[in-house]
């Protein structure tokens, strides 16, 4: 990993809804956190206190989950949703043929998407993203697999993603 990595495409309602939480996680959350840890902690025995390991392993993911977040929030584009039909761009639901199979998949940000939505998701950093980036609808592109194999990808459709 390099330490330029690309800057991820996010919706200005998903850039919104994730400095939210990192407010909320930087607040309220670690103040909660550290209230159970010292409530843990007065209760004893360290070695074999579970509330009190559990709320360390919890801190600690918190704590990278706001690491995320900061890095995410001050490398993102913001932008609307694109308005092109057709293109495959940042934050478009691809349709594509490959393998014999069709998939379709949003091309961006985890982050762009609910929780509860079940579309995978595809970086346009990855082999298959980037080769993607600017075809349009009944195009065909390759891209080099990380096993060496040029990969042939026909698109099918492309629309902006709509939460």
């Amino acid at each position: 990993m390099t330490e330029t990595a690309a800057a991820s495409y996010l919706t200005q309602e998903a850039f919104d809804r994730l400095q939210a939480e990192l407010t909320q996680l930087k607040g309220e959350g670690r103040s909660e956190i550290s209230k159970r840890i010292e409530a843990a902690r007065e209760e004893g025995d360290l070695k074999e206190n579970g509330g009190y390991h559990a709320a360390k392993e919890e801190q600690g993911k918190m704590e990278a989950r706001i690491r995320q977040l900061e890095h995410l929030l001050q490398t993102a584009v913001v932008g609307a949703a694109p308005a092109e039909e057709g293109v495959v761009q940042q934050g478009t639901v691809v349709t594509v043929e490959m393998f014999g199979d069709t998939e379709t998949f949003l091309l961006g940000s985890r982050e762009i998407i609910d929780d509860d939505s079940d579309l995978d998701v595809y970086s346009e950093q990855s082999p298959l993203g980037s080769a993607l980036l600017g075809a349009k609808a009944g195009e065909t592109v390759s891209y080099e697999a990380p096993n060496g194999k040029t990969v042939e990808v026909k698109i099918v459709q492309a629309t902006p993603y709509q939460p």
